[in-house]
């Protein structure tokens, strides 16, 4: 062997470890453990919770319908997505986004080739209040908009909706709780107001767990003038007590 050919053998290609397994390859999550890991199953079209049997909503959907149209969640809130989640959103890795924004984008990818998919105008991530993103340096739910929103042609708004009220971390708390300390959380400024009057949106989000957080949400949107609401989330808790 020539010394070019050894060199050439034993040439330095960018790789990273799988953060599942920890394989070395060039994904930060490798097609190995997304092949493995790929959620089973169906899902119901209000919140998004799994649901055994062949029922389309589920018995809290039915009885309380939510402020919101449709639900839609690339992940269960499960090993060994949760792990990622939790590092993503309070770990400060960053580095995630990318991949995980690639689970979301392939997932609604196939919604949207069902029939009765309505496509949003515009993709609004969940915002945080001034303290909690300094704390954490950056949004994760926008830091997902920014790439699942061009992959899907949609248009991706930061500043389109604010949080106004630095409430509480939500876990631990149950349902009503939640519901209580969100109250009044989310306003729309002036640009909000000019933009959304009229249109279809998906909210966008990291986890959902009781969808407290997309109520409100919701709710608020409503009354700034729009017409149609889902609620896109990377994970969904397995049941409404799970709490991230």
């Amino acid at each position: 062997m020539t010394l070019r050919t050894f060199a050439a053998a034993w040439r330095w290609t960018p790789g990273t470890a799988c953060h599942i397994c920890t394989s070395w390859q060039r994904d930060a999550v490798c097609s190995a453990c997304r092949r493995r890991f790929r959620p089973i199953g169906h899902r119901c079209r209000c919140c998004a919770v799994s649901l055994v049997g062949l029922n389309e909503v589920c018995r809290r959907c039915i009885l309380r319908p939510p402020a919101f149209d449709h639900a839609l969640a690339a992940l269960d809130y499960a090993y060994p997505w949760d792990g990622l989640v939790t590092r993503f959103k309070f770990g400060g890795a960053c580095e995630l986004a990318g991949p995980l924004a690639e689970r979301m984008t392939e997932a609604l990818q196939t919604a949207a080739a069902q029939p009765g998919f309505v496509q949003p105008d515009v993709l609004l991530p969940v915002p945080l209040s001034d303290a909690r993103q300094r704390e954490r340096g950056y949004n994760q739910a926008w830091e997902l908009a920014r790439r699942v929103g061009p992959a899907l042609g949609i248009a991706a708004q930061a500043r389109w909706v604010e949080r106004v009220l630095d409430t509480p971390h939500q876990t631990g708390l149950d349902r009503e709780a939640r519901m209580h300390n969100l109250r009044g959380a989310f306003a729309v400024p002036a640009a909000g107001r000019a933009g959304l009057p009229g249109r279809s949106v998906a909210i966008l989000d990291d986890v959902m767990t009781t969808g407290s957080t997309a109520q409100e949400l919701a709710a608020t949107l409503r009354r700034a003038g729009v017409v149609h609401v889902q609620t896109w989330v990377l994970a969904r808790t397995v049941s409404d007590d799970a709490a991230p």
